[in-house]
């Protein structure tokens, strides 16, 4: 019980509420399986599309993506010197922030919505059923009526915009739209950005299956080399060390594969 209290305590204390007693600096890391996980570590991977190497990588004991994506991009612009880049990213980097993040930056993002809606999932009318008209800053709802701007409110530090028509409650529509007095949309102040950015995923759905392609490609290639096991060491600065040399042999590797190993010599050489 002695025991148990301590580590009580240093449960606790911890930022994450968790403690991993194989390896201090590890974490419990958000799976997509049902009843699955995994304690270890998160590496975080940019991959060029034209040759699958492996331009800048990461590791961190953070269980998910949503606060990767602009970082890991403006590290790929830096190691490659481009000066326009496009990144693509499964719906698991999705974050609104980071997606603001890298048009600021002048990175063009292509990320897809994460699918949370409850509406959808109980049948009802989703979000993107509701047209946002610009010019009046309305949303046009599936039965014709304009849903206009009432309230604006600031979550987390972000400006949220509440659109709602009156005649909610005599919509024959009503059953398929909302369970309360009248349906509600929220809308992020630089919401604009995520609508031309699933403006451009939908105009070119091409783009997901070559992230696919790329960057499972050093991923999968890796695991077969080390038959998918865990880390061999622990401790932050152990494990960044391993996954660096894991990079360097796959990216030595493919690169004898594309220039040929006499080539690779001489500009290494020069």
């Amino acid at each position: 019980m002695h025991d148990l209290k301590q580590l009580e305590a240093r449960l606790q204390a911890s930022p994450e509420a968790q403690v991993s007693l194989t390896d201090p600096d590890s974490r419990a890391m958000a799976m997509t399986g049902h009843n699955t996980g995994v304690v270890g570590y998160n590496v975080q991977t940019a991959v060029d599309t034209a040759h699958h190497l492996i331009v800048a990588h990461e590791v961190t004991n953070i269980g998910h993506d949503r606060h990767a994506l602009a970082h890991m991009a403006e590290q790929a612009r830096a190691a490659t010197g481009v000066d326009y880049l496009t990144v693509v990213a499964d719906r698991g980097y999705f974050s609104g922030d980071e997606i603001l993040k890298c048009q600021q930056a002048g990175i063009t993002p292509f990320v897809p919505k994460t699918m949370t809606s409850n509406s959808l999932a109980a049948g009802r009318f989703d979000k993107q059923d509701f047209i946002y008209i610009a010019k009046d800053d309305e949303y046009r709802c599936p039965a014709g009526q304009r849903l206009v701007h009432h309230v604006t409110a600031f979550e987390e530090g972000r400006k949220i915009l509440f659109y709602w028509c009156s005649v909610c409650s005599s919509c024959p529509l009503k059953p398929q739209c909302t369970t309360g007095k009248e349906r509600r949309v929220r809308r992020w102040e630089h919401e604009a950005v995520m609508e031309a950015m699933q403006d451009r995923i939908e105009r070119d759905p091409e783009k997901m299956r070559v992230r696919r392609q790329t960057v499972e490609h050093p991923f999968d290639t890796i695991k077969h080399w080390t038959g998918a096991t865990h880390f061999m060491t622990r401790g932050f600065e152990r494990v960044r060390t391993e996954m660096s040399l894991h990079v360097l042999a796959y990216n030595l590797r493919r690169l004898m594969k594309l220039l040929g190993q006499r080539q690779l010599i001489e500009a290494i050489g020069s």
